[in-house]
């Protein structure tokens, strides 16, 4: 691999991310830092680099949360005549397991599992699940329960209803104490004014009748017992989502999955995942669009959804493809998500390589304006002139170190903890006090003014 350092001052392009802008001397002009090199490697491999890597300073002006910073640095690489399966098979046994080894001492299970998105919402309640949980995979039971149970449960017509067993090891007057305070907990109450109905939730105690699940019927709960294994203090949680299509990270379940294991782990009901335990998995097959999100910059067009990731990730098969004239919102995308206990480290797509495709999906897909568009020429360009298939992938840098360096030291260690000179959670540094105020003499140079 050839190793690039690509621009730091780039343009502003609609990609999907809100950018940092950089102004100039020049009215009316400015820079933009880049949210990611992609467009750049994508112009590498239509220039003939057959597989290029760097070490590369990325940018986003995104709400802040201790896993993310305003300027992090991520592991890019880029591979022409090349799948994502291919892509995916370099990580694992070239970067990934080797880094384990070396560092940790510790040897990851290869091939890495995979799971369909579709999967990973369905089962886990996220698109990056933390197999390391023990709760079982979600199980839709709307068909075994009561009529009258469903409607306490949630006002939606024809929901779904998803049923999460939480297997605490403890008797089933603990499991009622532990629930109830997790519920009056600020974490808990949220999932308490879920719209679309909040948890049905249920200890399972052979002392009480029909083992306290009553509201069941007797025929439902012979059935749930045999499909479950339940013991004396496991909880169940009924769940109702929409009848619909997964969008998002996360459900409602899938968040309650996460945080009632944190507090089941804190007051030792469950057992704490060893430091030096693993779990990866490659999430693949996410869906190639998403509805719009207001908050969100997305690609500035008119078709009320936006590209999932970026808009150059190709469609997954020549079904796929030609579902782009039907029906956008079912096309699956040939992207990959690198997943390692519940955090994304990483992920990557094969790209469009045709012009003719990446002008349809920004023109008649996306529906984006001739000045959206235009903001590509360059890259429309290069496709035209010829460029071979090409896939790669992102490593989130800050995010894998913050993982090893946990595991060394036996403790929660995030991104900040890595990072010299990191941001707060405002974006500010404590430590050269910036941003700093721009003054009248600056605002001139620049040709800016601040509107109130």
């Amino acid at each position: 691999m050839v190793g690039i350092d690509t621009p730091i001052l780039f343009k502003s392009t609609s990609e999907g991310a809100r950018e940092f802008l950089v102004p100039t001397r020049h009215k009316g002009y400015a820079y933009a830092l880049p949210q990611s090199p992609q467009q750049y490697k994508q112009l590498l491999m239509a220039g003939g680099i057959h597989q290029y890597f760097q070490f590369a300073k990325c940018f986003r002006d995104e709400d802040l949360r201790a896993d993310r910073q305003p300027e992090f640095t991520q592991l890019d690489v880029e591979m022409s005549f090349a799948s994502g399966e291919d892509v995916m098979a370099v990580m694992e046994r070239e970067l990934i397991a080797p880094l384990w080894r070396h560092f940790l001492s510790t040897d990851l299970n290869e091939p890495f599992p995979r799971m369909t998105y579709y999967e990973a919402m369905s089962k886990h309640g996220s698109d990056k699940p933390d197999l390391r949980i023990p709760i079982q995979p979600f199980t839709p039971i709307g068909y075994l329960i009561p009529a009258d149970l469903g409607s306490m449960i949630t006002p939606l017509k024809d929901p779904i209803i998803e049923a999460m067993i939480v297997p605490l090891d403890c008797s089933a007057e603990e499991s009622r104490k532990f629930v109830s305070a997790f519920f009056d907990s600020p974490a808990g109450k949220s999932f308490n004014a879920n719209p679309n109905g909040g948890p049905g939730v249920f200890i399972y105690d052979s002392s009480k009748p029909l083992q306290g699940l009553s509201a069941f019927g007797f025929e439902a709960v012979e059935k749930v017992e045999n499909q479950f294994d339940l013991q004396d203090g496991h909880i169940i949680i009924l769940q109702a989502r929409m009848d619909a299509a997964h969008s998002g990270g996360s459900t409602a379940l899938g968040s309650m999955r996460n945080d009632m294991f944190h507090a089941a782990v804190r007051q030792g009901y469950l057992p704490a995942p060893s430091w030096k335990e693993f779990e990866p998995l490659w999430v693949t097959d996410f869906p190639l669009f998403s509805p719009s999100v207001p908050s969100e910059p997305g690609q500035g067009g008119n078709a009320g959804f936006a590209s999932t990731h970026h808009p150059f990730t190709s469609p997954k098969t020549p079904e796929d493809v030609d579902m782009l004239l039907t029906d956008p919102s079912k096309v699956i995308g040939y992207h990959y998500d690198l997943v390692i206990n519940g955090e994304e480290v990483g992920g990557g797509s094969q790209r469009i390589h045709q012009s003719a495709m990446q002008d349809f999906i920004f023109r008649k897909v996306l529906r984006m304006d001739d000045a959206k568009v235009a903001e590509f020429a360059h890259l429309l360009e290069a496709l035209r002139a010829g460029c071979p298939p090409h896939a790669g992938i992102a490593l989130g840098f800050d995010r894998l170190v913050a993982m090893i360096v946990s595991s060394m030291a036996e403790r929660k260690v995030t991104m900040r903890d890595v990072i010299a000179f990191p941001k707060s959670g405002k974006g500010d540094d404590l430590m050269v006090n910036s941003p700093g105020l721009m003054t009248d003499e600056a605002l001139g140079t620049y040709h800016l003014r601040l509107r109130d």
